[in-house]
């Protein structure tokens, strides 16, 4: 199976000049740092649009995908209290997210070391390489939103039953592409 990328697929929410600015459809990698400049411009400069499409749903968590090139794809997902993922890997991708509203906890780890914990609230960014696993969710009494960024695209998610089951190795799945 193959998976077509378009050169630019935006949704209508933020379908703005600064957002298509950002996303660079030309740009085929993008660095943790990247992704993180543009995790955290989106939630600083588009706040009032990412507010207007977040929806929460306490019976299953919530998410959009933002935009879609052949470099990057961008998300908000939704978290109301209690709810999180399983603890999982990008596929090999690097990644970012940033704190839109209220707060995540996140348990994470890099292949033989430790598992680490901590809490982001909103306005808080990070970018990441290939090589971490995490466990994010809401532990606190308020909905949170966040806005997460992945390059290479449509690698897909591995889930852990633990964070100690991460290989020492997260090699990056590959996805066979059309252009």
């Amino acid at each position: 199976m193959t998976t077509h990328i378009p050169q630019l697929d935006i949704h209508p929410g933020v379908d703005r000049a600064l957002f298509r600015d950002l996303v660079h459809p030309d740009r085929l990698l993008w660095t943790p740092q990247q992704l993180r400049e543009l995790t955290w411009t989106l939630t600083s400069e588009l706040t009032t649009e990412l507010l207007d499409i977040v929806d929460f749903d306490p019976q299953q968590r919530w998410w959009a995908r933002l935009a879609l090139t052949s470099g990057v794809e961008v998300w908000l997902l939704s978290w109301t209290p209690g709810q999180g993922t399983e603890p999982h890997d990008h596929g090999g991708a690097s990644g970012s997210f940033s704190v839109l509203l209220g707060t995540l906890s996140e348990d994470y780890r890099y292949p033989g070391g430790p598992i680490r914990s901590g809490k982001h609230r909103v306005g808080a960014n990070l970018g990441f390489g290939p090589n971490r696993a995490h466990q994010l969710g809401n532990s606190g009494k308020s909905n949170a939103a966040s806005v997460h960024a992945y390059s290479p695209p449509l690698l897909p998610v591995r889930e852990y039953a633990s964070l100690l089951d991460v290989p020492a190795d997260i090699s990056s799945v590959p996805v066979p592409r059309k252009a």
